[in-house]
Formats: C-alpha cells, sequence, structure tokens
C-alpha cells in the first residue's frame, strides 16, 4: 500500500527531477499547499503572500523507500538552516516545510531533525506541518526538468544538483536513471 509525503524545499523543478529517480517512489507530482485554493496558482504563488509553499508530493511504497529515507534524501537536496529562501530564489513560497500525513511521519520528522542538527552550523529552521489541501501545479510545471534540461536554470542549479544526489543515494535510484 503506497503513502504520501509532501515536502516544500525551494524550487519544486529540482526536488521533483531528484524524486522521480528513487526506487519505490511511484508518483511526483509539483504544486502547492499552505494558502487557500483561490491563490493555489503559479502567478499568485510568486508573490510570497498566499500562504502556499512550492511543494512535491510523493506517492511512495513504505516496503521499498522508507519515510526516514525520503527525508534524508529531502534534505540533502537542500539547505534546511535558510529561512524562505534557497539560493536565489526568495521568499515563504521556497520555504523549507515536511507536511505530514499522519502521526507516524510526524514523529519521524521531528526526531529526524533532532538527530540531524548537530551536523549544522546553523539552526535547522524546516518547519513541520500537518498536511493540508495539496493543489497541482500547471501542467508545464510537472516533469520540467526532464522536458527542459537545456534551460539555463535547469543546466547550471538543477543538473548539478541531481549529479550530486544521484552520487550519493545510487543504490536507492532506478537503473534507467543512473544511464541517463
Amino acid at each position: 500500500m503506497t503513502q504520501l509525503a509532501t515536502f516544500a524545499g525551494g524550487c519544486f523543478w529540482c526536488i521533483e527531477a531528484a524524486f522521480a529517480r528513487v526506487q519505490g517512489v511511484s508518483q511526483v507530482v509539483s504544486g502547492y499547499m499552505g494558502g487557500s485554493s483561490a491563490t493555489a496558482n503559479y502567478r499568485a504563488v510568486c508573490t510570497g503572500t498566499t500562504g502556499h509553499a512550492e511543494v512535491v508530493q510523493l506517492q511512495f511504497d513504505p516496503a521499498q523507500v522508507s519515510f526516514e529515507l525520503l527525508l534524508e534524501m529531502f534534505f540533502q537536496l537542500h539547505d534546511p538552516t535558510t529561512l524562505n529562501r534557497q539560493g536565489n530564489d526568495v521568499g515563504t513560497q521556497y520555504r523549507s516545510e515536511i507536511f505530514v500525513h499522519d502521526e507516524t511521519q510526524l514523529q519521524a520528522a521531528q526526531q529526524f531533525i533532532a538527530s540531524k542538527q548537530h551536523g549544522y552550523s546553523a539552526p535547522i529552521v524546516t518547519a513541520i506541518s500537518r498536511a493540508s489541501t495539496f493543489y497541482p501545479a500547471e501542467a508545464y510545471h510537472q516533469d520540467y526538468f526532464s522536458q527542459n534540461p537545456q534551460q539555463p536554470y535547469c543546466a547550471y542549479l538543477i543538473a548539478p544538483k541531481l549529479a550530486k544526489f544521484s552520487d550519493m543515494f545510487k543504490e536507492k535510484l532506478r537503473i534507467e536513471t543512473l544511464t541517463e
């Protein structure tokens, strides 16, 4: 039986591209969470005033990949010590947040952050919140990196992150993604 995990860690294009490669993750959808349906669109979210974060929602098989490993991967994909910012992406929509879907995920996220804090020189600012309504992003945002690898943001920012991610987690990635 599959479960959901929802992460906000900056631009959803990078997070989506990485998690789409993970064994046991059957679906990754970029979207928005934290605001209202009236503001669940890219133009509004970009203002930073909607309450939404750019998120990715994963459907995963916990028999193949644990929630704890997904947390580890998530923390490798972004800087959990910067508030409302990832690189040049600035605003509350780019915050670091784990949206939990049940009590087990809540406890796992709390324990994970507590166990990782000693490894960072600055405080971890990743918020943990109960998942609310997920609003899928516009179609052109889905699978963005795979469809636009030569776009400058993808080529210069996402591709190097994916290479590092692939190196770190190669034993947990789908075989076909290792040959791309």
